[in-house]
C-alpha cells in the first residue's frame, strides 16, 4: 500500500481495518503513517514524504520522490504482494501502478482521481494503471465504466467512523469549553507547504475575528510534525497565547466547534460530516495555481460543494483568502448563530443528507470487491 498524507494515511487505515477482519494472518507494508502503523503496518517510507501540493513544490522534491518511487517498485516486483493498493496521491501511485500492472502484479486504487472535477485528460493513464478503483463518491463508478474502468462505489469510510449526530457538549468537555462559548476550529492544512501559504493569514484573520468579538475562542488541531512551525507563525501573528494548539484531535475540534476556518481538502468532507458551517480557503504559488486553474472543470473547488452541486459554504481562493475576508466570512457564521439560525439549520439539513448518501460498509465492499480482483 502506498498512501501519502494525513488523510490517505487515515483512509487507509480505516481500510486496513476491514482488511485484517477477512485476512488474519495479511501482512502490510509500502508507504504509510501512523494510523496504518496502529494497525500493524510496515511502513518503508513515512507517508510525508509524499505530502507535496502544487506544481512548483513538487518540482522541488522531484528527484526525491522518483528515487522513492523506484526504489519502492523494484522492491514490490521482488516480493510480489497478491495486491497492491494505491491509496490516493495519484501523481505518485498512478504511474508505480502502470510499473506493476504491466510486470503482472494485481493493482487497486481506492479514491477515483477527481477527473470530474480536474484534469479529465487522467482517464487514460487510470485505465493503463489499475485493475479495479475502489470509489468514495456515488457517481464514479458510472463515470469510468464510461471509459472502460471497472470501479466499485464503497462509500466514504470517514462517514461511517463519523457520528450522523455530533455531540458538542461532549467535545467541548475533552477541551475545556463551555457549552455557551463561540468557537471557532482552524484548520490551515495538513502539509508543510499548506502551513507555508496559509497559516499566516488564518491566524491574522482570527486577530481581526477577536477584536470584533473578544470572548470567542480558537482551537487549532496540528499534525504533530508541524506543531512548532504552527506555534511560530501563530507567533508572528500576534496570536499565540490566544489559540489553544493541540496535537491532532482533528475530529474532536470539529465536533466542539462553531464554525471552522478550513483549507480546501478532505479534511472539508469532515467539517461536512460534522455538520459544521465552515469558510474554505486555499492559497499556493502562483505558478501552480494558474496551472490548475486551468484544468478545473467545475466552479467550486471545496469538497462539500463540489458534492452538494452549490456554494453551500463559501470559498476563498489564492488572491481573494485576505486575512480581511476570511476574518468576515467566519463572523458572518458566528453571528448566524442568533440572528439567522435558519441558515445553520439549513447548512446541517444538507450536510446530514449528504453524510447519509456516503455512509456503506466500506470495509466489506472493498475487500469483496478486491477478492474478486484476487480470483480473477
Amino acid at each position: 500500500m502506498v498512501a501519502g498524507e494525513t488523510s490517505g494515511d487515515l483512509l487507509a487505515g480505516l481500510l486496513l481495518d476491514g482488511f485484517k477482519a477477512r485476512w488474519p494472518a495479511l501482512t502490510s507494508n509500502g508507504i504509510g503513517g501512523p494510523q496504518m502503523a496502529r494497525r500493524g503496518f510496515d511502513a518503508w517510507w513515512p507517508s510525508e514524504k509524499l505530502a507535496v501540493r502544487g506544481y512548483v513544490e513538487v518540482l522541488r522534491h522531484y528527484r526525491e520522490i522518483v528515487g522513492i518511487r523506484e526504489q519502492l517498485k523494484q522492491r514490490l516486483l521482488a516480493q510480489r504482494p497478491d495486491v497492491f493498493v494505491g491509496v490516493d496521491a495519484p501523481d505518485f501511485n498512478l504511474d508505480l501502478e502502470a510499473a506493476l500492472k504491466v510486470q503482472g502484479l494485481k493493482t487497486v486504487h481506492f479514491v477515483s482521481p477527481a477527473i470530474w472535477a480536474w484534469r479529465a485528460d487522467r482517464v487514460e493513464k487510470i485505465r493503463r494503471s489499475v485493475d479495479h478503483v475502489l470509489c468514495i463518491f456515488p457517481f464514479e463508478p458510472a463515470l469510468l465504466a464510461a471509459h472502460g474502468i471497472s470501479a466499485t462505489y464503497v462509500g466514504h469510510p470517514l462517514a461511517n467512523v463519523i457520528a450522523l449526530k455530533p455531540d458538542r457538549a461532549a467535545a467541548r468537555r475533552k477541551l475545556g469549553l463551555k457549552d455557551e462559548d463561540s468557537v471557532v476550529a482552524i484548520f490551515p492544512g495538513s502539509r508543510k507547504s499548506e502551513i507555508q501559504y496559509l497559516a499566516l493569514r488564518f491566524f491574522q484573520a482570527a486577530a481581526h475575528i477577536q477584536r470584533a468579538q473578544p470572548a470567542i475562542k480558537f482551537i487549532v488541531p496540528a499534525v504533530p510534525a508541524l506543531r512548532g512551525m504552527i506555534e511560530h507563525i501563530a507567533g508572528e501573528a500576534g496570536m499565540r497565547d490566544h489559540l489553544q494548539i493541540m496535537e491532532g484531535q482533528s475530529h474532536t475540534a470539529l465536533e466542539a466547534c462553531d464554525v471552522t476556518l478550513i483549507a480546501s481538502g478532505t479534511a472539508t468532507l469532515e467539517a461536512a460530516l460534522f455538520k459544521r458551517p465552515m469558510v474554505i480557503a486555499y492559497n499556493m504559488n502562483w505558478l501552480s495555481w494558474q496551472i490548475m486553474r486551468r484544468k478545473k472543470l467545475q466552479p467550486w473547488v471545496g469538497l462539500p460543494n463540489i458534492l452538494c452541486r452549490d456554494f453551500v459554504v463559501p470559498e476563498l481562493l489564492q488572491d481573494a483568502a485576505t486575512p480581511e475576508a476570511l476574518a468576515a466570512a467566519v463572523l458572518q457564521w458566528v453571528e448566524a448563530k442568533s440572528s439567522a439560525p435558519d441558515t445553520i439549520s439549513a447548512v446541517e439539513q444538507r450536510f446530514t443528507a449528504l453524510h447519509a448518501e456516503l455512509q456503506r460498509d466500506t470495509s466489506k465492499l472493498a475487500t469483496d470487491a478486491i477478492q474478486q480482483i484476487l480470483e480473477s
